[in-house]
């Protein structure tokens, strides 16, 4: 078994993941992440992104492959040691807020801390400051109900960058927001990246999206390709060429 590089805080090679249905995932694909680096996962819907995110966190077990994080083989953990690496050293946002109805703003925002033992009061400073951050700190008494769809996003957001992860995973990260908030949260995130040293691997289809980042990969069916951006005007297959990376 081949140790990772020891400048990747994350590092995988030749995964291979089927869903329960049988249908494919992603295949044989590697990569490295670096320490505080921002990775941008690209390629359209039904790509992979989401099953090579799912992966690297250790939401799922993958059928072939590596996937290491900080000299740990996440492949190899149980259900409870993923768990546990997920709650402690990984943050994750969903293109879809999912918060706790019965929780106003700063306690979602606050729950992951508070499960890890943090005082309450500890827990809601560190919450606040991120909600204040994403503008979204003047509703941290309400409910989500009360919030429109881009602000329980925010509050999303928050609750994944409060408990001050190693690696954050973002999945569309901006996709319930208008085009005039994601500019200003993808600073937000960049900019939290790079003060706190946190590793982000972001999933998405938009290219600008994927240009704040500091380096992009590129999945089609399920591998990792190399594309050729084509002009826009139409061809006769109606889709960019792309040859497989090496």
């Amino acid at each position: 078994m081949e140790a990772p590089p020891d400048n990747d805080v994350l590092w995988a090679r030749s995964l291979h993941f089927k869903h329960p249905d049988g249908s494919p995932g992603i295949a044989g694909i590697s990569l490295g992440v670096r320490e505080s680096e921002i990775l941008a996962v690209g390629g359209p819907r039904g790509s992979g992104k989401t099953t090579l995110l799912r992966c690297l966190s250790g939401q799922v077990r993958v059928d072939g492959g590596e996937v290491w994080f900080n000299s740990s083989p996440v492949h190899t953990l149980g259900p409870l040691a993923r768990e546990k690496l997920r709650r402690d050293r990984f943050g994750w946002i969903d293109p879809a807020p999912a918060l706790v109805p019965e929780l106003n703003v700063w306690e979602n925002a606050a729950l992951p801390l508070m499960l890890r033992g943090t005082s309450r009061r500890r827990a809601k400073v560190a919450a606040m400051e991120w909600l204040e951050r994403l503008d979204v700190g003047d509703k941290s008494k309400k409910r989500p109900h009360e919030l429109l769809q881009a602000e329980r996003q925010r509050v999303a957001i928050a609750r994944a960058l409060a408990p001050g992860p190693t690696v954050l995973f973002a999945d569309e990260p901006t996709a319930p927001l208008h085009r005039a908030d994601r500019g200003h949260v993808l600073r937000t995130l960049t900019t939290a990246a790079r003060s706190h040293g946190i590793t982000v691997v972001l999933a998405t289809h938009d290219q600008e999206t994927a240009a704040l980042a500091d380096r992009s990969v590129s999945l089609l069916d399920g591998r990792r390709v190399k594309t050729v951006h084509l002009p826009d005007a139409p061809d006769t297959e109606g889709r960019a060429a792309c040859s497989l990376s090496v």
